[in-house]
């Protein structure tokens, strides 16, 4: 016992002894030498702990003059480099090569202006040993010195700071009626796409794709359902900061929380706990035409609590609660409950679930009979709910179980449903469906409901069947032809729709969608419409791209052509 106090004193005394030295030594020595050197840039084992500053400027000088720099002369004469500080550690530092004389490598010297004067420099932690009068933790998988050594040696940018990609266009629209008085409106738009990360080095990040006009559309050409698809767009700035409670977005997005809300034109902000729990509030518009309660004057207010444990690669959960308002200009529509909640279990099992409850209130509708005297009725309770049961017991086949519930009708344009967007409101009731691929890149699926719509005097039968042909004839082309037949709050009615596309080469993409649509609506009588939307997408360049697309319109109340042409810069 007396052995190993004495080896204990002996080993605290020296490290102490050692360190004292090396602080000594330090103070002394006001030169850093460069540890790894990149494209453009080096890397310092010196940072704030030194005294440096962001933007200063720095002299490099070869290594045998490191003892003449230690002594503090003047060494103007050899100098090879001027550097500039533009990121900082506390016992790291990258730098900026200004002007060099030749090749820069590890080792060479780094003068410290003030040298002595300055803080105490950080000692080169992978050079010389370092004092540890008190370990505060260890643990079995890492050792406290490696741990700290390892923190303190300079590291390359990480790649996703200031990483944009995207492109950016300027488009020219055309839009001919083919009704009875044919009329033909031009616009110039704008049309942006991008993804950027990291932005200046923070934690903003950028993502999305807006198609927006510059002028207006002369006439009175109503939208075309292009227009309307081109409206579903989401574009937003986020705030991720791992070091940070802090979340927030800005932008036209989903909650990302609580995808089950409309797509807002707004914000959210929150506070996130280490302990898997986020708090927060989110306000804006409903502007996404495909949303169930799509209204431009709608707005929409709330908070929120999500819960997350688990782990995706084995059972993950995640669960959102809160409470929202919704209004029609200022006037408040409806207050409401809604919750969203998620279980995995790796990628066979998967259980979802959103609901949103309304709290009671008086709602007024107009009466077609007397318009000064709109109907009056009392509403609350269960508003919309949707659950499924996904089980994918092989990667081929797949597996699911859904129900859905909608206590009122949806103000979401039926000229959408040909396009496949509203298929999620198709389906009332309880349905299932299967997915599988019966050969290499051919897939079948299909999903049945028994539509149990609120009002209706007996259950209906909905249907879709579909396939997809990954690799048609081995030649490229991809298409995916579906039928569906409803019975839900719009009407009663099916439609058609086929998609073929192919990435010829790199630079050339060739697109072709269509659809047949049959509706017999309560609010808009028996319609027949079909369209068909081909669209080329071609770059040239390394940074030049072009697109070009034909839109052939025809039933109800739209019938027209439509060409658009668009000519940007890839970046």
């Amino acid at each position: 016992m007396r052995k190993r106090t004495a080896a204990g004193a002996a080993l605290w005394l020296g490290l102490f002894l050692g360190g004292a030295s090396a602080q000594q030594n330090d103070k002394a020595s006001p030169v850093f030498r460069i540890k790894y050197v990149a494209e453009g840039v080096v890397y310092l084992n010196a940072g704030r702990n030194a005294g440096l500053t962001e933007h200063e400027v720095l002299k490099v000088v070869p290594p045998e003059t490191a003892e003449g720099a230690s002594r503090g002369e003047q060494l103007s004469a050899g100098e090879i480099a001027s550097i500039e500080v533009i990121s900082l550690a506390d016992a790291s530092a990258v730098c900026e090569v200004r002007s060099s004389t030749r090749a820069l490598v590890a080792g060479d010297v780094v003068l410290i202006p003030g040298g002595a004067e300055r803080a105490a420099p950080a000692p080169e932690a992978a050079d010389a040993p370092r004092p540890y009068l008190q370990v505060i933790s260890f643990t079995t998988d890492e050792d406290p010195l490696d741990e700290e050594i390892r923190d303190a040696m300079p590291h390359p940018p990480l790649p996703e700071v200031n990483r944009m990609r995207g492109r950016i266009g300027l488009e020219y629209n055309a839009v001919m009626g083919r009704g009875v008085v044919g009329t033909t409106n031009q616009d110039v738009g704008l049309v942006l796409r991008g993804n950027a990360t990291r932005i200046g080095g923070s934690y903003w990040n950028f993502s999305g794709y807006w198609r927006g006009r510059l002028t207006q559309r002369s006439g009175t050409q109503p939208q075309t359902i292009s227009d309307l698809i081109n409206r579903t767009y989401q574009i937003s700035m986020t705030y991720n900061n791992p070091y940070s409670p802090m979340v927030a977005g800005v932008g036209r997005m989903y909650l990302p929380w609580a995808s089950s809300l409309d797509a807002i034109d707004g914000g959210y902000a929150g506070v996130r706990k280490t302990s898997g729990l986020v708090t927060g509030i989110f306000a804006g518009t409903t502007p996404d035409p495909a949303s169930w309660d799509y209204n431009p004057d709608r707005r929409i207010a709330g908070a929120f609590v999500n819960v997350e444990r688990g782990k995706f690669d084995r059972t993950h959960f995640t669960g959102t609660t809160g409470v929202a308002i919704a209004a029609i200009g200022w006037k408040a529509e409806r207050q409401f409950l809604f919750s969203e909640t998620t279980m995995t279990v790796r990628r066979k099992v998967s259980l979802y679930h959103s609901m949103q409850v309304d709290a009671p209130h008086t709602y007024q509708a107009p009466n077609p009979l007397n318009p000064a005297a709109p109907l009056v009725a009392q509403y609350g309770g269960l508003n919309r709910s949707y659950a499924s049961l996904r089980l994918q017991p092989v990667q081929r086949l797949s597996f699911d179980l859904s129900h859905s519930y909608f206590s009122s009708p949806p103000t979401v344009n039926p000229v959408l449903i040909g396009s496949g967007l509203l298929d999620r409101y198709l389906f009332q009731g309880l349905s299932g469906g299967v997915r599988a691929e019966v050969l290499k890149q051919v897939t079948l699926y299909t999903s049945l409901g028994r539509n149990s719509r609120s009002g209706d005097t007996g259950a209906s039968w909905n249907q879709l069947y579909g396939i997809t042909f990954g690799n048609v004839l081995r030649t490229g082309w991809r298409t995916d032809l579906r039928y569906t037949k409803f019975d839900s709050v719009f009407g009663q009615g099916e439609y058609e729709a086929l998609s073929i596309s192919k990435q010829v080469r790199e630079s050339l993409r060739l697109e072709l969608q269509g659809g047949l649509q049959r509706l017999n609506s309560p609010v808009n009588g028996m319609s027949n419409s079909h369209f068909a939307i081909s669209q080329v997408e071609w770059s040239p360049g390394r940074h030049l791209f072009m697109q070009s697309s034909f839109t052939w319109q025809r039933g109800g109340m739209m019938n027209y052509d439509q060409v658009s042409f668009v000519v940007g810069e890839r970046f």
